[in-house]
């Protein structure tokens, strides 16, 4: 498996990006998960989605304003995030679980990594 995030870049506070995570291999029966490491920072969870998109987890950082989502027949997962601030500024990485129900919060529960994709958010 392999993960290509895309979709980073400069946005004003308050305002609105889209990223995505392009799988190559067999992801849809992986739970899928989103995760950020700001400079001088831990790698933190963002936001996790199930397999069957059944199940979704957000961080309480950015509960309300982000949104994951999937589309298995296209490979891809998504992260809408809206009313950005500054502290969101960060490196955001895309992951892959070995298993479809759970959607874990740490690192050491996925297998899989992309490169990430900065996002800075301008005050």
């Amino acid at each position: 498996v392999q993960l290509q995030a895309s979709g980073g870049g400069l946005v004003q506070a308050g305002g609105s990006l889209s990223i995505s995570c392009l799988a190559s291999g067999r992801t849809f029966n992986c739970a899928m998960g989103w995760f950020r490491q700001a400079p001088g920072k831990e790698r933190e969870f963002v936001a996790g989605i199930s397999a069957s998109s059944g199940t979704t987890n957000y961080a309480d950082s950015v509960r309300g304003r982000i949104t994951i989502s999937r589309d298995n027949a296209k490979n891809t997962f998504y992260l809408q995030m809206n009313s950005l601030k500054p502290e969101d500024t960060a490196v955001y990485y895309c992951a892959a679980s070995s298993q479809p129900l759970m959607v874990f919060t740490t690192t050491n529960r996925y297998k899989y990594w992309g490169q990430g994709t900065l996002v800075t958010v301008s005050s």
